[in-house]
C-alpha cells in the first residue's frame, strides 16, 4: 500500500466557496479553520470560486460569498479566481490523462449505473461504476458529441494518506470508490479534475475542507500521480449537522450568513461560535479571526460533528 505525504516549505491555503446557494454556518466554520491554518503558519490565502457546477450555480451567490467572507473578517492575498475561466487548463490535463490510458469516454447514465451496480459502496457515495465502458482504448472511436463524459480509470494505489486531523486514512479505491467522472457530458471539467489542476497551478500546499470529502482525496491523489503533480497536505474537519444528524439544510432553520448579517448580528459572534464548537477556545464569546491566529493548533480541534438548529441559533445570538 502506498501513502502520499507532502511536507511543504511555504504554506499556501485556499478558500473555495461554491456558489450553488447561500453560504451558511457550516461553511463559515470550515472557512475559518482553513484561514487560521494558513495564517497561523504565516502563510498566504487564495480565494477561488468553484462555479463549474453550472446547472446549480446561482449568479447572485458569487457576490454574496465574497461579501460573507469579508463580513466574517477572512481576507485573502490572491483572487478571486473563477473556475469557469480556466477551462483551457482542464482540457490540457484531460488530454494527458487520455494519452496515458487513464481516461475513457462513458455513455452511461446515473440510472444505468444504479441498475447495473452490484458491488457494495460507501454509505455517502453513489453506486460504484460497473465498468460498462472500460473496454475503450486510445484509438477507438469516440461516441457522438455530448453523449458521454470522460471517466478516470482507478488503480489500487495510492490508497491512503495522512490527514492532519484524522491521521492515517485508508480506502480501497477499486472496491469502495470505482472509476469516476472527470468531465460532464459536453466536455466541461468536473469537480475532481478541476480542483487538482487548480490547486497545483495556484501552488496550494494545504487543503482544509469538510470530512464529507475524505474519499475524494484518494481520487484526487490518483489524478495528482498520473499528472505528475505534487499534492498538498489535507485536513478534513467535521461537518455542521442539524439536530437530526443530517447535513445542515433548510429543514434545520435559516442558517444563511446573509440572514445573520441582515439581522444585525455581529460577525464576531459567528466566529466565536465557530471557534468554540471546533475546540479552539474553552467558551463561546465574540472574537475576530485575527485574535485566534496564535491559538490555532490542529491538536486542539475536535473530531466530532457539531449540531445546530437555525431558529434557536438566531434567537440566542441576536
Amino acid at each position: 500500500m502506498k501513502t502520499i505525504a507532502v511536507a511543504p516549505s511555504t504554506t499556501v491555503g485556499r478558500l473555495a466557496p461554491s456558489p450553488t446557494g447561500a453560504q451558511h454556518l457550516g461553511n463559515a466554520r470550515t472557512f475559518l479553520l482553513a484561514w487560521l491554518s494558513a495564517r497561523s503558519r504565516g502563510g498566504r490565502v487564495l480565494l477561488r470560486i468553484e462555479d463549474i457546477d453550472s446547472p446549480r450555480v446561482k449568479p447572485w451567490a458569487v457576490r454574496q460569498a465574497v461579501e460573507d467572507l469579508q463580513w466574517l473578517g477572512l481576507d485573502w492575498d490572491e483572487g478571486p479566481v473563477i473556475q469557469t475561466e480556466r477551462s483551457e487548463m482542464y482540457a490540457k490535463a484531460l488530454e494527458r490523462l487520455i494519452e496515458a490510458g487513464r481516461a475513457y469516454p462513458c455513455v452511461c447514465t446515473r440510472s444505468d449505473i444504479a441498475a447495473a451496480a452490484s458491488a457494495p459502496h460507501l454509505d455517502h457515495e453513489s453506486p460504484l461504476y460497473p465498468g460498462t465502458c472500460t473496454p475503450w482504448r486510445l484509438g477507438d472511436a469516440v461516441p457522438a458529441d455530448d453523449s458521454y463524459c470522460w471517466r478516470f480509470r482507478v488503480t489500487a494505489t495510492p490508497d491512503s494518506f495522512r490527514d492532519r486531523l484524522r491521521g492515517e486514512c485508508r480506502f480501497d479505491p477499486l472496491a469502495e470508490l470505482g472509476d469516476f467522472p472527470i468531465t460532464r457530458k459536453g466536455g466541461a471539467a468536473a469537480y475532481q479534475l478541476a480542483v487538482v489542476v487548480d490547486d497545483a497551478a495556484m501552488g496550494v500546499t494545504e487543503v482544509v475542507r469538510g470530512d464529507d470529502l475524505l474519499s475524494s482525496t484518494i481520487r484526487q491523489l490518483q489524478l495528482y500521480a498520473v499528472l505528475g503533480l505534487e499534492p498538498p497536505e489535507f485536513g478534513h474537519v467535521p461537518l455542521v449537522l442539524g439536530p437530526d444528524g443530517r447535513r445542515l439544510a433548510k429543514r434545520h432553520g435559516d442558517t444563511r450568513l446573509s440572514t445573520f448579517r441582515a439581522a444585525g448580528i455581529a460577525p464576531e459572534r459567528i466566529i466565536g461560535w465557530a471557534a468554540a464548537s471546533a475546540g479552539l477556545v474553552d467558551r463561546e464569546e465574540p472574537v475576530t479571526p485575527r485574535e485566534l491566529v496564535d491559538q490555532f493548533s490542529w491538536s486542539r480541534l475536535r473530531r466530532d460533528p457539531v449540531t445546530v438548529d437555525g431558529e434557536r441559533f438566531l434567537a440566542e445570538h441576536r
